[in-house]
């Protein structure tokens, strides 16, 4: 059975339709495409202007940052199981491994498999998420890391299945995603439907997922946003001063892009 029942929605019924359960929105337009190399690199460059190896260094800081986060929240990395979907080169994996943590990745681009496993020597398959069964990895690991992936997963039940099996009761999921609670879509939704990435399926919000989340038998235990661009705000939030807008995104999880963490109840 499904978690999710989508309906039209209400202000946006020729882009959107909405979980009437979580609010969590899905994207008509969306179309699948391949995630080979040339996409990989293509879309990180023309967001960041720099390679995705040229920036290793920010990478790294980041996901040292993020294991902190981690370990601030309860997780321990000594013999500790984590599993990265989406791997990339496996920058993450390798800080996480560093850390202490046994590690694993799926990734679809080839190169970055390569480069995951023959420069870092990560245990990282050219493998999508879908291609194991819900119950393969039951319960197995202590930490499920995806950034920046979900949105891209037409199969919505399918995913979280996956995401929560595999998680081991008192175990933590970490995930980065596009936010439909920040300034682009609250105050500039024709510049946001302008600019959707075609291949995102759905659009989650720090509202939409504790929802869904707590449906699944979770507790977000940490969010923030990882974007604030106040100049992208058109009400009159985006004319305070920029500490106090911070301040107002960070209290709510307020940005165009959102991480967050949730851990997985024991009952």
């Amino acid at each position: 059975m499904s978690f999710f029942q989508f309906s039209p929605h209400k202000q946006f019924p020729e882009f959107y339709e909405e979980c009437r359960h979580t609010g969590v929105l899905r994207y008509l337009p969306a179309k699948t495409r391949e995630y080979g190399d040339s996409y990989f690199m293509e879309e990180y460059s023309n967001q960041y202007k720099k390679s995705y190896y040229e920036d290793e260094p920010n990478l790294r800081l980041m996901a040292k940052r993020r294991l902190s986060v981690l370990e601030k929240v309860g997780a321990l990395a000594t013999r500790s199981s984590l599993l990265e979907i989406g791997a990339a080169a496996g920058f993450f994996l390798d800080e996480a491994k560093l850390a202490g943590y046994q590690t694993r990745g799926l990734e679809l681009s080839p190169k970055e498999v390569e480069y995951a496993r023959t420069v870092l020597s990560l245990d990282v398959e050219k493998k999508s998420v879908l291609s194991f069964s819900v119950n393969e990895w039951k319960e197995r690991y202590d930490v499920v890391a995806a950034f920046f992936v979900v949105e891209h997963i037409e199969d919505i039940d399918g995913i979280w299945e996956r995401l929560t099996s595999w998680l081991k009761p008192g175990g933590f999921l970490y995930l980065a995603l596009p936010s439909s609670f920040g300034p682009s879509f609250q105050t500039n939704p024709k510049t946001w439907f302008a600019t959707h990435p075609s291949d995102h399926f759905f659009d989650y919000s720090v509202h939409s997922l504790k929802k869904l989340l707590s449906i699944l038998g979770f507790e977000v235990n940490y969010v923030r946003p990882m974007s604030y661009h106040s100049y992208r705000d058109l009400s009159p939030r985006g004319k305070l001063p920029e500490w106090l807008y911070r301040l107002y995104a960070n209290a709510f999880a307020y940005g165009d892009t959102i991480e967050l963490t949730a851990r997985k109840l024991k009952h």
